[in-house]
């Protein structure tokens, strides 16, 4: 049986909070570090504020780290998400880096069931550790957007996005949508393996803030409006804790708003790939929730 892994809560959603419950998890990231953000469609709102992470970032000495989408909007391109990163305000607080522009590297998949490879954007190659900072909240087909989506789908260049989404059946953008739900949310997780054995698992470290909390995704250009209140920020060395901690979260939480996430999370069978990756070994969904309030 897997030991409890440790995630770290604060109700505290504020620059020195955040410094605070990474200081609690006791790593140190070294190297170049890259800092893994959704930079948020234009026309969203909810992506995580660069008031928020600014301090962090710069303590940590960080690039902030995305990649194009795969879907047509103002980020599927460099050029027009460079534009959205500086409106965004991220440019004004940390080097930032879009790990596709210059192409993609491949990267294995050990025990995959669909994915052989991972396609992720080449500029990873460049850093030697990551801090994953991932806005938790819904998702129009994850059900929920967390710390797994963010390694799997965020890493991944355009074309690695597709092949996530198609379950490794299709190159082609039309197709990458009609795979059956289920395997779409095994490959996710199948995306984070390789991505964990690439980087080693102890050079990549996991914060979760529970804010704006939508049930759509900072993808989203017109996103639903929030209908439940922030919960805090989770944070742990093992996503899969965290995930499921921020989860747990939702389900437990007193505010009657939470009704439409959870319908979102359950339709959409999204803790299936929580799920998928504990089967995988990257982590336990079984914690111990430390509080550092």
């Amino acid at each position: 049986m897997m030991k409890k892994s440790k995630v770290y809560y604060t109700n505290e959603i504020t620059p020195e909070s955040l410094i605070k419950i990474y200081e609690a998890m006791g790593v140190t990231l070294n190297g170049k570090i890259a800092v893994k953000i959704s930079t948020g469609e234009p026309g969203g709102h909810n992506f995580l504020s660069p008031v928020l992470i600014k301090e962090l970032v710069q303590k940590l000495e960080g690039t902030i780290v995305e990649c194009n989408t795969a879907y047509p909007g103002r980020r599927s391109m460099s050029e027009d998400h460079w534009k959205a990163i500086e409106e965004h305000g991220f440019k004004a607080i940390a080097p930032c880096d879009i790990l596709d522009e210059e192409g993609e590297i491949p990267l294995p998949v050990l025990k995959g069931k669909h994915l052989k490879e991972n396609f992720v954007g080449a500029h990873l190659k460049k850093y030697d550790s990551m801090l994953m900072l991932s806005h938790f909240k819904g998702h129009a087909m994850g059900g929920f957007g967390g710390a797994l989506k963010n390694m799997s789908i965020g890493l991944a260049s355009s074309h690695g996005k597709i092949w996530i989404h198609s379950a490794a059946k299709s190159e082609r953008f039309e197709d990458a949508f009609t795979t059956d739900q289920d395997s779409f949310l095994e490959s996710m997780a199948e995306a984070d393996q390789s991505v964990i054995y690439y980087m080693g698992s102890k050079n990549i470290v996991y914060i979760n803030v529970a804010n704006k909390i939508s049930i759509d995704c900072d993808c989203d250009s017109n996103p639903h409006d929030p209908e439940m209140a922030d919960i805090g920020i989770f944070a742990s060395a093992d996503p899969v804790a965290l995930d499921q901690a921020c989860v747990d979260a939702i389900y437990n939480s007193p505010d009657t708003g939470k009704v439409s996430l959870i319908e979102r999370m359950e339709k959409l069978h999204g803790i299936h790939t929580v799920e998928t990756a504990a089967e995988l070994g990257l982590g336990s969904r079984e914690y111990e929730l430390v509080s550092i309030n």
